[in-house]
């Protein structure tokens, strides 16, 4: 489903760009953003992470895949959030996800691995320390946008528990607390989301645990979630406390929901039309023109060749 940039945001939600373009400077100064030049810079503190959302992490590299778009300001993507666990309107989250503790936290991988493990947040962080950087993606999460995603990539992780031949895909699962989070079945609670291996294992799916150089604000799920750029927003899981390497393809949240809206893939794909609405084209936040949708949200020439010879409209 591409998520579309509603018409009721007042102007007051979106930061005056000349707040937007100060940031830039300041975040270019620091080191952020720069794709060319940078050598080595040194891992992140993962005691960063045990703060607030906010809180600087510090000089991070760039990624290679980093688009040189103009970046979506932060408090567009900070305010107006997809998480419904907070509330099915797109302000809730801000004004519920303060709610959720983000420590302690654990993140189980298990399932088809040969060395199944509980990782506590902070050991996960830790994982990769030559791998933080900076992922300035474009995105489709409550509406189209580019952000500056801090993670490291899923394989990481998952070379660490040695998954096995018979794994295929990748179940996720997300935080659950029934005791402040919203309990009506809008779907079946915990959110699940699952990935085939081979997407799974790309270099693009990213474990991200911070954005725009900060920690992850609680209402983006905190403290680490997926982003997977290339598939609409709902793929991208919030606040993960499970991973299971299983051998069939998983049941997800929205395809259980309504099976003839949100396929399993979920690809961008303009030549797929959602049931209600085209999906041709798409209008980033912030701007009034539609601007063509890319097939793969613009990352074809990186993962077209996962899907050689599949039918993208009967596999959606």
């Amino acid at each position: 489903m591409l998520i579309k940039r509603p018409s009721d945001i007042p102007p007051s939600e979106i930061t005056p760009r000349e707040l937007f373009d100060n940031r830039r400077r300041f975040i270019r100064d620091a080191g952020l953003l720069t794709v060319a030049g940078l050598t080595g810079l040194g891992g992140l503190n993962a005691n960063a992470f045990a703060a607030t959302s906010g809180q600087s992490l510090g000089p991070l590299l760039a990624s290679p895949f980093s688009t040189d778009e103009e970046q979506t300001d932060l408090k567009s993507v900070t305010s107006y959030n997809n998480f419904y666990e907070f509330g099915t309107d797109k302000t809730d989250p801000l004004a519920n996800a303060h709610k959720m503790q983000v420590r302690p936290w654990t993140v189980s991988v298990e399932g088809l691995a040969g060395k199944p493990r509980t990782f506590d947040i902070d050991d996960l962080i830790k994982l990769a320390p030559l791998e933080e950087r900076i992922y300035r993606l474009r995105c489709v999460e409550a509406w189209s946008m580019v952000v500056p995603w801090v993670g490291f990539p899923l394989a990481a992780l998952l070379k660490e528990v040695d998954p096995l031949g018979s794994a295929k895909y990748v179940e996720f699962v997300t935080h659950y607390d029934p005791e402040i989070m919203l309990r009506r079945p809008v779907i079946d609670w915990p959110y699940t989301e699952g990935l085939r291996m081979d997407e799974a294992m790309h270099p693009l799916t990213l474990l991200s645990f911070g954005l725009y150089g900060e920690v992850l604000p609680n209402q983006n799920g905190a403290p680490v979630r997926l982003v997977v750029p290339w598939k609409y927003g709902f793929k991208s899981i919030k606040s993960l406390v499970t991973i299971r390497l299983v051998e069939n393809e998983p049941a997800t949240a929205w395809n259980k929901a309504a099976p003839q809206e949100y396929g399993f893939y979920s690809n961008v794909n303009p030549e797929v039309s959602h049931p209600r609405w085209s999906q041709a084209t798409e209008r980033r936040i912030g701007e009034l023109r539609r601007r063509p949708t890319l097939m793969f949200n613009g990352y074809a020439d990186q993962v077209a060749s996962l899907y050689q010879g599949m039918d993208l409209k009967k596999h959606y």
